[in-house]
């Protein structure tokens, strides 16, 4: 398959986007077909892309036009753009002519070369199989029916209301929406409470895929900084009363990226901040369930106000194959996202529903093994990490799936290309922030085997070494 152009990108906008691609280095056709090649990898340049002519692109770099002739012809060879006369050229990814190839933005790679540490995401538990056994014999007793179910299967949202409820949540199956995703619940609940232009109030760093929920929505996001350990209360609250979000989207549990879990202190004030505010708050419990502590956990946000509408997933604790995930809200809040999702879809499957149903049954201990296993896999991630990049700081998290790592120097955007060079992706500090900031951080989730995770972490450390190796170069400079 070939891409075809879908969309232009002005060169001011690529200018934009590109930030400073050549730092302190001369510029030179192969620091800004790295650059161009980083923005590809990393989702910002979507194939199909069409790009703007050389002599807009060659004025809006300030650059020549030889020079962005050059940059084309290194991405042509590379696979990373295609032209044709008359067409001009565009965006697109190596091999792409292979309809089951995937190699950018958060797609995982099809070659087994290539360790994958963009996603954090687990494999599915040994006790999988023996759920979806005991699902299939109870999917017969659905096949009279029609099949559809935009709330949820009772059964599933039963079983989900219980286990809040065992929380300190009191809840209800009326409570409760099944959607294909705690992504998809989030998106469910931007498009009924959320219009273009208005403000969302996220923490910064945050979750990709919330930044482009919003920016799918053209909604405005107003980021507050993260403090070293964890929110910076004061300065939320200042945001929340000066900004006036329409919603604030949040993950006082096991923060992705960082790791840190907001205190029951921490929530008190932040659940106040909310009821005076009359904020409406989304709270992501996505990793709630993976605590690497032995300590009493503090209670679900949404116990504490009743402007929180919480989403959930099952893709952390058991498998993201499943597809499923949650909302819990007000009844009257449920139902109306019922009569609003038929827009999009119409409910999500009923075997996979059944299985997840069948695991939670399980929970306790399928979630203590994850636990378990989870741990091991951080620790050796620790490992790996003081052996092979002694320089680099990084907090161990008590919770949640990955790492977030300063790198020590505004890099972490050209080292992500240069380590998939070297056969590893990551995600760079730019994926998680508004502005394309904190080029100074990466993630690295610990949720490969073992021996996959040194592997990974050596070849980070050759590509950081054969990067910059500790002088200032190209490299050191910080890119959007």
């Amino acid at each position: 398959m070939v891409f075809t152009t879908s969309a232009q990108i002005h060169g001011r906008k690529l200018v934009d986007l590109l930030g400073s691609w050549h730092g302190a280095d001369r510029p030179s056709s192969q620091l800004l077909a790295a650059a161009v090649r980083h923005l590809v990898l990393d989702g910002r340049l979507p194939p199909g892309t069409r790009l703007p002519a050389e002599r807009e692109l060659a004025e809006s770099l300030g650059v020549s036009r030889t020079l962005v002739a050059r940059t084309l012809d290194r991405l042509r060879e590379d696979g990373f753009a295609a032209s044709r006369r008359g067409a001009g050229s565009w965006i697109k990814l190596p091999d792409s002519d292979r309809d089951n190839e995937a190699h950018g933005g958060w797609f995982p790679p099809e070659s087994t070369e290539v360790l994958n540490l963009a996603q954090a995401t687990p494999s599915a538990p040994p006790e999988l199989c023996a759920a979806v056994d005991r699902a299939r014999l109870r999917l017969t007793e659905q096949l009279p029916t029609h099949g559809y179910q935009p709330h949820g299967l009772p059964i599933l949202r039963e079983r989900l209301a219980e286990r809040f409820t065992r929380r300190g949540l009191p809840t209800t199956p009326e409570q409760i929406l099944i959607t294909n995703g705690a992504q998809h619940g989030f998106a469910l609940v931007l498009r009924m409470l959320v219009s273009p232009g208005e403000r969302v109030l996220v923490e910064h760093p945050t979750y990709p895929n919330a930044l482009e929920a919003l920016r799918g929505l053209n909604a405005m996001p107003v980021a507050v900084p993260m403090v070293e350990d964890g929110w910076d209360l004061e300065l939320l609250t200042a945001n929340l009363r000066q900004t006036s979000p329409r919603l604030a989207y949040l993950i006082p549990d096991f923060h992705n990226p960082t790791g840190v879990r907001l205190d029951a202190e921490g929530r008190d004030r932040l659940a106040r901040a909310l009821a005076r505010t009359c904020t409406n708050a989304v709270v992501d419990e996505t990793l709630v369930d993976i605590d690497l502590t032995d300590e009493q956990p503090p209670p679900p946000m949404a116990a504490l106000t009743d402007r929180v509408i919480t989403v959930g997933s099952a893709s952390k604790s058991f498998w993201g194959g499943l597809r499923l995930g949650w909302i819990r809200a007000s009844e009257d809040f449920v139902q109306r996202m019922v009569v609003g999702r038929a827009a999009l879809d119409l409910g999500s499957p009923v075997l996979e529903q059944l299985v997840l149903a069948e695991l939670l049954t399980d929970a306790d201990e399928v979630l203590a093994r994850r636990r378990a296993e989870v741990v091991e896999r951080r620790n050796c991630l620790v490992d790996a990490l003081r052996e092979h990049l002694p320089s680099w700081r990084f907090r161990i998290p008590d919770g949640g799936l990955s790492m977030w790592c300063d790198v020590g120097a505004p890099v972490s955007s050209r080292l992500a290309v240069a380590a998939e060079q070297h056969g590893v992706r990551v995600a760079p500090g730019a994926r998680f922030s508004v502005n394309g900031s904190l080029e100074n951080w990466v993630r690295l989730p610990f949720t490969l085997p073992d021996d996959q995770l040194v592997e990974a972490i050596r070849r980070l450390a050759a590509a950081s070494a054969a990067g910059h190796g500790g002088g200032p170069t190209g490299l050191t400079a910080p890119i959007a």
